[in-house]
């Protein structure tokens, strides 16, 4: 039992000695090729063996013939223990290469396609990794388009949108300059008129920027939507009426929510505006609001006919104004992007789907409290 010990003791020592000058020359190679990594862990699993019994040879257990016959079978296993390496190394450099390569398509704006053939679970692994993050880079690249050409399309209707009241402005500014004005008060009524239209635009730009900046600060209280929907109504009455459209809001429940009444009031303002002005005269424009599982549901329905099925992923977009004439009735296309804005400021989600005649904007909010 004694000998075995020390045979024991010996083999690990030399064992040891190798493996310690095998771990300082893999941390000198740590950045070279894993084919050398790999080669220096077969060569020390060989030369650990090989210390070992060298030791225990000069300990006296072995003799001269038994050390002559390992060392014969160690050089063997180490013949074959260093080829085995070399092979799975460049094996696993190749294909280690073949996916930079693919990896390198993510620069040129394309998508990531795995390498063929079969490769180790680790290798493997990271391949799913990159096509999963081809497929969100794709995403973010089509939603970067989508938004830039939303962008353009906003400057170039705010232009126009600018450019139809200024030259009115102008040219009644300088009627009224030179005296020629038939009706001076009409002058000045259409004047303000126009103004608090400039007025309105560039209060929603100011807005919208506030929310693409992430600045738009919350002051949040809880509010019966019933308080919030009643606020709304008479708010919009008075346009209504003008354009003969009827304003319905029986559906609605008394449930508390925790909001920033200010601003789920301009929510619900350019919902109602924009269900009136696409409303034809004797039409109806519905608001409800209802408790569902995920918090509260608020809606707002109009009579506008409906929205083609491939505008209504837009309907939210900056700038997006359908296939109606632009005309200053129309707005600028900020409100509904608003609308979307604040209510994801309170993590809610605003959505549209086409109904039997018209169409309705579902805004879900959490309830107070959840």
């Amino acid at each position: 039992m004694r000998d075995t010990l020390l045979i024991a003791l010996y083999a690990f020592l030399g064992a040891a000695a190798t493996g310690l000058a095998g771990a300082a020359v893999l941390r000198l190679i740590r950045r070279r090729s894993l084919t050398a990594s790999l080669t220096v862990v077969a060569a020390v699993a060989v030369c650990a063996m090989l210390a070992g019994t060298l030791a225990v040879a000069q300990a006296m257990f072995l003799s001269a013939h038994d050390l002559s016959v390992v060392t014969t079978v160690v050089a063997m296993a180490a013949v074959v223990s260093l080829a085995t390496a070399l092979l799975l190394g460049r094996w696993v450099v190749a294909r280690s290469r073949e996916l930079a390569r693919a990896a390198r398509s993510f620069g040129d704006g394309g998508d990531f396609a795995a390498p063929d053939g079969p490769a180790t679970a680790e290798l493997e692994a990271l391949s799913r990794e990159l096509a999963a993050t081809s497929a969100r880079l794709a995403e973010s690249r089509e939603r970067e388009r989508a938004l830039e050409s939303s962008r353009r399309e906003l400057v170039a209707w705010i232009s126009h949108d600018l450019r139809t009241p200024l030259a009115g402005l102008r040219a009644m500014s300088e009627a009224l300059e030179d005296g020629v004005a038939a009706d001076p008060d009409r002058y000045l009524k259409q004047i303000r008129t126009e103004v608090e239209r400039l007025n309105d635009m560039v209060g929603d730009l100011f807005e919208l920027s506030r929310i693409h900046a992430g600045s738009l600060a919350l002051t949040r209280s809880r509010i019966s939507l019933y308080d919030l929907v009643g606020d709304a109504l008479a708010g919009a009455d008075p346009l209504a009426r003008e354009l003969g459209v009827r304003l319905v809001g029986d559906g609605v429940e008394p449930v508390p929510v925790e909001v920033d009444g200010k601003e789920m009031s301009r929510v619900l303002g350019n919902l109602l505006v924009n269900a009136i002005r696409r409303t034809p005269a004797d039409g109806t424009v519905a608001v409800a609001a209802r408790r569902s599982p995920e918090g509260v549901v608020l809606s707002v329905s109009d009579g506008c006919g409906g929205i083609p099925e491939e505008d209504l992923p837009r309907v939210f977009d900056t700038g997006w104004r359908g296939t109606h004439a632009r005309t200053p009735p129309a707005g600028a296309g900020l409100g509904l992007a608003i609308v979307r804005g604040i209510v994801e400021a309170h993590h809610g989600q605003a959505a549209v789907r086409n109904i039997p005649g018209g169409c309705r904007f579902e805004v879900r909010l959490p309830a107070a409290g959840s």
